[in-house]
Parts: C-alpha cells; structure tokens; sequence
C-alpha cells in the first residue's frame, strides 16, 4: 500500500534496466523539488533471498522525496532462480549503473532490510576496481540484517538457496569485512528489540567488527518493533529511523 502511495504521487521511472535479467531493474522515485544535484537512498529488499520485489519496496519514498532526496528501489533474482553469488554482483552492478547514468547524484545512501541488509553489508566489502567506477556511498543503513550465512545452511531457508559452505562464507559480510571505503563511509546498525536473538547476536557482532576495521559505526536497538514494521514503518515522517 505503501508503494502504491508512493508510485502514484511521486515522479517515478519505473522497471529502469540496470542488466537483461528479469529482475535486473530499479525503480527510481524522484526528489519533490530536486535541486541541481542530489542525494539517493539505494533500497534493497529482504525476504530471505527468495521472495518479495521491487514493486514492494518504494514504502519509504514519500518522506524522502519531500525532503530533496531520490529513492532507488532495487530488483534481483531471487532463489530458486538467483543464486549467491548472482545477487551479491547484481546489486553492486546496479550502483555501478546508477553512478554512470546519473550524474547529478550527490551521494548514495544504501538501506537494506533483513536479507537486503546482508546484501547493503556485502557492498561495504567489494573491490571495486574491477568495476571501473567506485560509487560515491555516503553510509549505510543495515535494519535486521544476516551477516553471517553458515547457520542458515542446516535450515529451510537454504532448501531454495541451495548454498554450500564455500558460497556461504564467500558472501558472509562478517568474513570480509575490510578498511572502510570511502572512508567518510557512515554505518548505521539498526535491529528491532523483538528481532530473534540470533538475528540481535548478529547485528551486534558486525557492527563491533566494522568498528574494529575502522568504521564509523552506530548500533540502533529500536524499542517496540518486530522484524517486520521495523522496516515498514519507513513509510512514517515521524518514525525514529526515517528521521536518522
């Protein structure tokens, strides 16, 4: 509903190619009063890697739109379709596209909810000297994210990833977590205070080894949400996390 509101009052490009994937699309919603240049907040979607979309995501555009800045909406291939290490390369290509196409952005600010945030954390740890650009990333805002993936391997969540431990440990941000890039970079670690401990645990070890590599990090521990209106109440002006 939340998307919805958004499409239908924002100034929206919608399905954007970033790839020929199905998926490989973003959906851009503009700035109210954009001004000559402007910042982007890069929203990637959760659902354990296999479910919901982009058409889900635009929630958090209103409040953003009105104050100057862009929401980016991100698609990718989910499981049984994508795989790992696909929707790790997707999602960094999509900021490579967003920084060549649009130069007028100041500033990308990535959001990741639940299995959104493990991918936002492992574009923390890219090398992107392959890509030929480094995206101007500004911070991060990781909400009830999954950091580690070997404890999902025994688990129905991995019956349509499909992961081994090599492609669990090669896309665990925990493991690679590296000096910051660029180093302005702001880290936001947010969980919700009715999150299940492990995905508490989670957050609370990563945001101590971004520390400990040098980042500048804050852990938010927001009081009276669950895993899921943590994220959902982005779609509120007056909620704690649209106004960080």
């Amino acid at each position: 509903a939340g998307t919805e509101r958004a499409r239908a009052s924002a100034q929206t490009l919608l399905h954007v190619p970033y790839g020929n994937g199905d998926r490989e699309k973003l959906d851009i919603y503009f700035p109210t009063n954009p001004s000559e240049t402007f910042p982007v907040l890069v929203y990637i979607h959760g659902g354990y890697w296999q479910c919901l979309s982009k058409d889900d995501s635009g929630f958090a555009a209103l409040p953003l739109v009105s104050q100057g800045v862009a929401v980016v909406a991100v698609g990718y291939d989910i499981a049984p379709k994508g795989h790992m290490d696909a929707m790790v390369l997707q999602v960094r290509r999509s900021l490579v596209f967003l920084m060549e196409q649009y130069p007028r952005i100041r500033g990308i600010f990535l959001c990741g909810h639940s299995a959104g945030a493990h991918l936002a954390a492992m574009v923390l740890s890219t090398d992107w000297t392959e890509f030929q650009v480094v995206p101007d990333i500004k911070g991060a805002v990781l909400v009830s994210g999954v950091y580690d993936l070997e404890p999902i391997l025994h688990t129905y969540v991995n019956d349509a990833l499909n992961m081994s431990r090599e492609v669990a440990q090669r896309n665990s941000p925990m493991r690679h977590v590296t000096p910051p890039v660029p180093a302005g970079c702001e880290v936001l670690v947010a969980v919700a205070q009715h999150d299940s401990p492990e995905f508490r645990r989670q957050s609370q070890e990563y945001s101590q080894a971004l520390r400990a590599a040098g980042w500048s990090v804050s852990l938010l521990d927001l009081a009276g949400v669950d895993h899921f209106d943590v994220i959902e109440k982005l779609s509120e002006d007056s909620y704690i996390l649209t106004q960080v």
